[in-house]
């Protein structure tokens, strides 16, 4: 099969990747207005991100889904950044205090510091992005992204020339474990493959330590490069583009990068979680539990990049085309921890 035919069944599989380009950071985004997508009442949503929204990729993404909630179904909703412990609870602390329904914490930070004060607040939802604890009102719902690592793993395996490919991003427990999906699958196409693990310690607001790191990883000959580096992205594209090096974009398509390293992307579809949430929250049906959301949900894709198609060879897009149905169907299920 020519690589062109197999790029179009893969991509005939995808869905649309979010692009994240908002620049709204912070304030109300609407007003109340009748209830609309199958919610019972209009509600109050809040989202909190770790880094600004305009970040084209894990914020973004986020930001999106509560876009969504808004026009679809009539929420009056805010968001705003809030990193560290004291910070997160303040903000959630206050968002209930204001008669909040729902207050999101988009990452793995969130959910300990929700555990705390859901107990005050026992009227609102609180509900984190990642996470694994949960009681009667407050819960996680866990995008399976290392799904589509997995897939860019086999990508970056199946085309480097040096036997080399790298991550690079914040040293947390979510994002440790999408990498191990991507080593899992750099391995599954390539048992010999070397990966080499940059990570930049919290809050990682260094944007200069993404590159810097990035630029160590190539050092070591690496030449892909698997990035979660939140607001720091653009600094890894940045040394891709000066190395020579190509990069997998993360959580949001960022295959439009302007630096023109970014083959493929691994993405999260924030919208119908988002949704599905709001609207339980809305009906009064909310109970604290642990999600996954998946291939199987329409949660996450893989998206190759058309404008460097032809860089695949067709052998190896076939074989990825082949994982990524295995995924979506349950006979393939890849590692991901738990934390």
């Amino acid at each position: 099969m020519k690589p062109l035919a197999i790029l179009a069944g893969l991509l005939a599989l995808s869905l649309v990747g979010c692009k994240g380009d908002s620049t709204n950071t912070t304030g109300t985004a609407g007003g109340e207005q009748p209830g609309k997508g199958g919610a019972s009442k209009s509600i109050k949503v809040a989202l909190l991100t770790p880094g600004p929204v305009s970040d084209s990729g894990w914020n973004a993404m986020a930001y999106e889904g509560l876009v969504a909630i808004k026009n679809e179904q009539g929420a009056t909703v805010q968001n705003q950044e809030a990193a560290g412990e004291g910070q997160i609870k303040d903000a959630m602390r206050q968002y209930a205090q204001d008669g909040y329904n729902l207050v999101i914490g988009h990452g793995f930070e969130y959910n300990g510091v929700a555990k705390e004060i859901a107990a005050d607040f026992p009227n609102t939802a609180f509900v984190s992005s990642s996470g694994a604890q949960s009681g009667p009102n407050f819960g996680a719902f866990r995008f399976y992204l290392e799904q589509g690592f997995y897939l860019a793993g086999m990508m970056a395996a199946g085309m480097s020339k040096t036997g080399v490919v790298a991550v690079v991003g914040l040293d947390v427990p979510s994002i440790r474990s999408t990498f191990k999906g991507f080593i899992a699958g750099a391995k599954a196409v390539r048992p010999d493959i070397k990966i080499v693990e940059k990570y930049v310690p919290l809050p990682g607001t260094d944007i200069a330590a993404y590159k810097q790191s990035t630029l160590a990883a190539i050092d070591e000959k690496a030449d892909f490069i698997m990035h979660q580096a939140n607001q720091g992205a653009q600094a890894v594209f940045d040394a891709a583009k000066e190395k020579g090096v190509l990069c997998f974009g993360a959580n949001a398509n960022q295959n439009n990068n302007p630096s023109g390293v970014v083959i493929a992307s691994a993405v999260i579809i924030a919208k119908p979680a988002f949704l599905d949430l709001a609207k339980e929250v809305a009906e009064g049906k909310y109970k604290g539990r642990v999600q996954l959301f998946g291939m199987d949900k329409g949660a996450i894709d893989f998206v190759v990049n058309p404008a460097m198609a032809d860089k695949v060879p067709g052998e190896l897009m076939s074989k990825i085309q082949q994982a990524r149905t295995e995924i979506a169907t349950g006979k393939l299920v890849v590692p991901k921890d738990e934390f």
